[in-house]
């Protein structure tokens, strides 16, 4: 379980054939252990090994599919987050690293003190987009701020803008989603 709010931005440094990745952090390698979770842009993965500066993860072909780490190259900055521990704050909202689905960039524009982002992503997830409701992107815990039937928008800070992987960001380029789970566990207890 993680919170959403990114510790670190991270760099690809290599891609194993069969499936991993090492990813440079010396910030996030220091509080690892082999067989914890870490967070990978917001995808919930096994820490395989450690070095003082460097930790890698295995990645299953499901998981490349889903998410956009099955499109990252060496030199990538990526959203880190190790895994929330009982007595930790919860700034951002229950993140499981469960990632839902894939959705694109359509817009990035500056609108006074932020950056509002338009995502487009099929019905599927949509259905579960509230304005004002929690969507983790790349793994950040972020507020909806508008929706429509196939896209939302976020705005974002310009702390949080320059302390992820927000910042490199372009039109046509995939983000992982995840949705409030909570929004899940109601539509499944309604259909009962």
């Amino acid at each position: 379980m993680f919170t959403g709010i990114i510790q670190d931005l991270g760099i690809i440094t290599s891609l194993r054939d069969g499936g991993g990745l090492a990813v440079q952090s010396a910030e996030i390698a220091a509080k690892l252990n082999i067989g914890e979770s870490v967070a990978v842009n917001g995808t919930c993965l096994t820490v395989v090994e450690v070095t003082a500066n460097y930790f890698s993860v295995d990645i299953v072909p499901e998981t490349f599919k889903r998410t956009n780490l099955g499109c990252v190259q060496c030199g990538d900055m990526v959203n880190l987050e190790t895994a929330l521990i009982m007595g930790d704050g919860l700034g951002g909202h229950l993140v499981q690293g469960h990632v839902d689905g894939l959705g694109t960039v359509k817009e990035v524009k500056i609108a006074e003190a932020s950056h509002v982002i338009l995502i487009e992503t099929d019905l599927a997830i949509m259905k579960y987009v509230v304005e004002k409701g929690f969507i983790a992107v790349d793994g950040i815990s972020l507020t909806v701020a508008a929706e429509s039937p196939t896209q939302f928008s976020i705005a974002v800070i310009p702390h949080t803008y320059e302390h992820t992987t927000l910042q490199f960001r372009s039109v046509g380029q995939t983000v992982n989603l995840e949705v409030d789970i909570l929004a899940k566990y109601v539509e499944r207890l309604s259909a009962r």
